[in-house]
């Protein structure tokens, strides 16, 4: 009976002792829990702490920068109805003052980068732009419609934001009243742009955009987010603001911005391109004398998972660090001496593992920003290399054109010797005319020259690496003034077939230019020796590209280098490297486009480049 009772007794104490291991075991993991949680949540409030310190920092400078850019543009209008030349227009408007008054205000307009400068009549009609004989040319529109004109008519000078009619470009409108001895005379406008601007903000990670009184976007590094609202429009005032026609046909929709709901101070923002939208911390500040809030989304998702990750991680091993003692010190104190030495050893060895475990974490930390810092340095190096190897491509085929180039100038000088020797005999036997003519061609000749030694200065210039529209006739016959020379000398025909002057690549004109010569040069040298030589340049457009070939008539490629034409060092040439057709399949590359080669009737080189809007 009495073993009966023992065995009882046994099970009993160890069901006990299972169901209190249970229980401790249910409090750690609930302890463990509350730690994790605890440790995301001051995380993440440590990592919004920073987020929102840097934004308001950034949103300070950058208010300083657009604010700087108004009140140097605010001047101008100032200025210039104090000018006499203006005045004198507005009471004589006859068309030699108007046109001194369009070259003058052109060359403040570019002075000064402001996007125009235009002066209107009392009745609101441009007599003279900064733009005047462009194809977005002011002169004869009239802005009698707009609040800019009617303000500064009643007022002397107004400010006004719109969406430009002509132009195409949105602008903040700067106008000042002139004023005569028996009333108004017109009113002069500066309308300042800040497309640059906008293009600085884009370099940075954080979106960045302006909004007036009103809650509507009107300067923005993100483009579709400009001329939308950040709070709902009334219908009413949406097809007011439409019909006035401030911000052209924009639909006004609300900014894609709501509050994030799972973190106080945080919003989602879905940016163009991105499949679901992102966590960011917004921050503003109001931009003096204008009415204007600016503000700075900064991007919270990567910093928020950096910081909480960290957090939880230093949470648990110091959770776990503890409560590891603590077991020490509850099985110590239960288990007396007996267990003693196996508890020191227990504690030991996981101090042992927490330290080890903790140096591994910063050594990994450690690694991972030294391999960081190293990749970016390689890639500056590796694209300040490739900036150099393009610009000494380049100076490379422009010793190879010197000839040419030179040939090019040394004709009109010949030419103007001759001229100025003539109009020197003329001059001494009193024929002024005749002298007043050769004077006529010795100018015209050296604006020939001005042309050659421009073009060839913006070819050997390096290039800015920002892409726009570039005319791709424009482009051609820079290429092939500079390789004129050669096709003179060879007798090379040249057909070109464009089906519109006007057509434009987005691209880069140096560098675009800098392929096409590469190019013409590649061919000229197949057809070398040639008596019927004949290069085509033809193109063809479509909504979203533009395809240029061009081909020559002489032997082709051979299969074994038309397998590796655009590696580096392949080359027909004996004196060649073998980088030039490298160099110019990369820049198309950058363009968004394609460069291939096929042999027809011989070599034919094919450019794809993306048309320009």
């Amino acid at each position: 009976m009495a073993a009966v009772a023992g065995r009882t007794e046994g099970r009993s104490a160890t069901r006990g002792r299972a169901a209190r291991q249970l229980a401790g075991a249910a409090l750690v993991l609930l302890a463990l829990a509350a730690v994790d949680r605890l440790a995301a949540y001051a995380g993440a409030h440590w990592a919004l702490s920073q987020l929102r310190t840097d934004a308001d920092a950034a949103a300070i400078l950058r208010v300083a920068v657009i604010r700087s850019e108004i009140e140097k543009q605010r001047t101008l209008p100032v200025v210039l109805a104090q000018d006499p030349d203006v005045r004198a227009t507005l009471e004589h408007p006859d068309p030699a003052r108007l046109a001194a008054l369009d070259a003058k205000f052109a060359g403040l307009a570019a002075g000064t980068r402001t996007g125009a400068i235009y002066l209107l009549d009392v009745t609101g009609l441009t007599i003279a732009a900064s733009n005047a004989g462009s194809s977005a040319s002011f002169v004869g529109s009239n802005y009698a419609f707009r609040p800019y004109f009617r303000t500064a008519m009643a007022d002397g000078s107004a400010e006004h934001f719109a969406f430009g009619t002509v132009s195409r470009q949105p602008g903040l409108y700067l106008t000042r009243r002139i004023d005569g001895p028996s009333g108004p005379l017109g009113v002069l406008v500066v309308k300042a742009e800040f497309e640059a601007i906008e293009d600085q903000w884009r370099q940075f990670e954080e979106p960045t955009f302006v909004t007036d009184d009103r809650a509507i976007v009107l300067i923005s590094s993100v483009p579709d987010w400009r001329f939308r609202a950040i709070a709902p429009i009334a219908p009413e005032r949406r097809e007011e603001l439409r019909a006035s026609l401030q911000f052209g046909d924009a639909t006004l929709d609300l900014l894609p911005i709501v509050s994030a709901p799972a973190l106080a101070g945080l919003v989602e923002a879905s940016l163009p391109g991105q499949r679901k939208p992102r966590l960011f911390v917004e921050a503003s500040a109001a931009v003096p004398t204008t009415g204007w809030t600016l503000h700075v989304l900064a991007p919270a998702d990567a910093a928020m998972s950096l910081a909480t990750g960290a957090a939880r991680v230093l949470a648990v091993l110091v959770a776990v660090f503890g409560l590891g003692l603590g077991a020490l010190a509850f099985s110590r104190r239960t288990r007396r001496l007996e267990d003693a030495a196996r508890q020191a050893a227990a504690r030991r060895q996981l101090e042992e593992r927490v330290a080890e475990r903790t140096a591994e974490l910063s050594r990994a930390n450690i690694r991972l920003h030294g391999e960081m810092e190293e990749r970016v340095r390689t890639q500056s190096a590796l694209d300040g290399l490739k900036d150099d190897l393009v610009q000494a491509s380049k100076l490379a085929v422009l010793g190879q054109i010197a000839a040419s180039v030179a040939h090019e100038v040394n004709q009109p000088v010949a030419a103007i010797r001759t001229f100025a020797e003539n109009s020197a005999l003329f001059l001494d036997r009193g024929e002024t005319e005749a002298a007043r003519a050769n004077l006529s061609t010795i100018a015209a000749l050296t604006d020939r020259i001005g042309v050659i030694t421009g073009e060839l200065r913006a070819f050997a210039r390096k290039a800015e690496g920002r892409l726009e529209a570039v005319p791709l006739r424009a482009t051609i016959d820079g290429a092939l003034l500079l390789v004129g020379h050669r096709l003179t000398q060879q007798a090379v025909d040249i057909e070109i077939a464009i089906p519109d002057d006007a057509l434009c690549v987005t691209a880069e004109r140096v560098r675009l230019e800098q392929v096409f010569v590469n190019l013409l040069q590649n061919a000229l040298d197949a057809l070398a020796g040639r008596t019927d030589g004949a290069i085509v340049l033809h193109a063809e457009a479509d909504t979203d590209q533009v395809r240029v070939d061009v081909a020559d008539n002489g032997p082709g490629l051979p299969p074994n280098v038309m397998e590796a034409l655009f590696m580096p060092f392949t080359t027909t040439k004996a004196q060649g490297l073998g980088l030039g057709l490298v160099i110019s399949h990369d820049i198309v590359a950058e363009f968004g486009g394609t460069l291939t080669v096929e042999n027809r009737d011989g070599a034919c080189f094919t450019l794809t480049l993306p048309r320009a809007p």
